[in-house]
């Protein structure tokens, strides 16, 4: 892992999450870049029958942007105070997912901060951010200052056998190479279907003792969606994990955020940060 993204809702203060990706990224000798977004003032031209008020908005835009630039030295300092020495920072204009999204793809993870107090901290907001992500592993941080540093001294991993799920153990690999302890969190595997084709099978343990880790089991059970993402949350507690690794999104977004779901569920009551890949 050589580059780490983080987003930051804010260019005037650094969360959580800032300090999470600096000590990460210090951990691995990685760059870490910073980015904040803004809303692109074309977005509100419907909304502008005047022509001078649309100037208006277009200026201020200028002048955030320009302030925004100008909050580099700022950014470096702050993580520099954890040793990051290795930074840069970045500003762009749109949509939050998508601007995410084409940062990301010269990144190797993206971390975000989950917080009920920012717009793009909300769990749908986070959920748009993960989905938008093209492949690329997202950590979510929540905002309690007790996980601001990493702890991947024991990592757990949900496992249903999801093609998701691979996608997130495959691409937690340079996170799990230091721990000393690794769970497999054994989830309800999904039973084969005479109507599709038959998919190759993969045994996670296996792939991990390949890779020079060895790993333990734990089943986890539970009858609903909601019951499963407490079963997971609560065995990653009893075993102190420091990080979760789990695939994103295993049913359709609609069902997903309408209607519930494992994903949803862990976002919004995991007290550790939360690697997801979709």
């Amino acid at each position: 892992m050589r580059d780490v993204l983080v987003f930051s809702e804010s260019f005037k203060r650094w969360g959580g999450g800032v300090e999470y990706a600096a000590r990460l990224a210090g951990a691995f000798d990685a760059h870490l870049t910073g980015i904040w977004v803004c809303a692109s003032p074309m977005a509100a031209l419907p909304s502008f029958e005047e022509p001078e008020l649309f100037a208006e908005l277009l200026d201020a835009t200028l002048d955030l942007e320009r302030e925004a630039f100008a909050s580099a030295a700022a950014f470096e300092a702050h993580v520099l105070q954890f040793g990051q020495r290795k930074s840069s920072w970045q500003v762009a204009e749109g949509y939050v997912p998508e601007a995410l999204a084409l940062a990301g793809s010269w990144h190797d993870l993206l971390v975000v901060e989950r917080s009920d107090h920012a717009t793009w901290g909300s769990l749908s907001s986070v959920g748009n951010i993960v989905l938008g992500a093209g492949g690329l592993p997202c950590i979510v941080v929540p905002e309690q200052a007790s996980v601001r540093a990493p702890a991947l001294d024991t990592v757990a991993i949900a496992w249903n056998g999801s093609t998701e799920a691979m996608r997130a153990a495959h691409a937690a690999l340079p996170l799990l190479q230091g721990a000393r302890r690794i769970v497999i969190l054994q989830g309800e595997q999904r039973p084969p279907s005479r109507m599709t084709a038959w998919l190759p099978p993969f045994e996670l343990a296996g792939y991990l003792l390949r890779h020079g880790m060895t790993a333990e089991s734990r089943a986890i059970k539970g009858g609903s969606e909601g019951d499963v993402g407490t079963a997971v949350l609560g065995a990653a507690g009893e075993i102190g994990a420091g990080l979760l690794v789990m695939g994103a999104y295993g049913h359709t977004r609609f069902r997903e955020w309408v209607l519930g779901g494992v994903t949803r569920h862990v976002l919004a009551h995991a007290a550790l940060p939360v690697l997801l890949c979709h």
